[in-house]
């Protein structure tokens, strides 16, 4: 009878770390979403997301937002991000060296490649855009989930790991920069609030992982040095003013 119990302790702790796992996948899944030109209304969704936060006793409460009808939420990204976007990449932040930044990239896209995560797609982003690296972090969290329902206790470990990896090599080193530098630039709408809530989320499941977050400051920002040889022709965005 004690065996039982036991068996049965466990599964149902099986089951608690594998929904707290869904719900974190849920998270990252709808921020990633957010941070993309909306040709969809992500807004749409935010009734939703209080729930979903709460479950995770971890998380900081998510912020008020109003669903906007999707000419305002795109105007609204616009403003905040420009055409070219180049708040949301992790290698404008402190890197701007080539050589750096070539580096950087190929250590995102080793993370990448190790769980068969392929960015690209319609949206046609760089591996260091932030909704590259969140989707990435919803993909882990879903493998997570996957492997405790089915007791494969080494691959959720190994899944675990890897996200604590990720958010203190990745994700959790700019993600506050990028909210503060995205307030500076935007005084209202949503995705002031929204980056917030994300880089305050972010910071809590690094906390809760173990991780301790050194994250980049400011002063350490230096633009891009321009390639003469740059061409917007291939940005999605491009479309959208022909």
């Amino acid at each position: 009878m004690t065996q039982e119990l036991s068996a049965a302790g466990a599964g149902e702790d099986r089951q608690e770390a594998a929904q707290q796992a869904v719900a974190r996948a849920q998270v990252y899944a709808f921020l990633a979403a957010a941070y993309l030109y909306p040709f969809e209304n992500w807004s749409e969704d935010v009734p939703l997301m209080p729930a979903i936060v709460a479950t995770l006793d971890f998380a900081p409460a998510f912020p008020a937002l109003d669903a906007a009808p999707l000419p305002l939420l795109q105007a609204a990204y616009r403003h905040g991000f420009g055409a070219a976007g180049s708040l949301c990449y992790e290698t404008e932040y402190g890197l701007p060296h080539e050589f750096r930044q070539a580096q950087e990239l190929a250590d995102i896209s080793g993370f990448y490649r190790a769980f068969g995560f392929v960015v690209g797609g319609p949206a046609g982003e760089r591996p260091d855009h932030l909704a590259a690296e969140l989707e990435f972090m919803h993909v882990l969290a879903l493998k997570e989930a996957h492997a405790r329902l089915h007791g494969l206790t080494e691959y959720a470990a190994l899944c675990v790991e890897a996200q604590a990896k990720f958010l203190g090599a990745h994700l959790g080193t700019w993600v506050d920069l990028f909210a503060q530098s995205l307030a500076l630039n935007t005084g209202d709408g949503p995705y002031p609030s929204l980056a917030s809530f994300t880089s305050a989320f972010v910071q809590a499941d690094a906390a809760r992982l173990g991780v301790t977050l050194t994250p980049r400051s400011r002063k350490e920002v230096k633009h891009t040095p321009f390639d003469p040889d740059f061409s917007c022709a291939a940005c999605p965005i491009v479309d959208l003013i022909r």
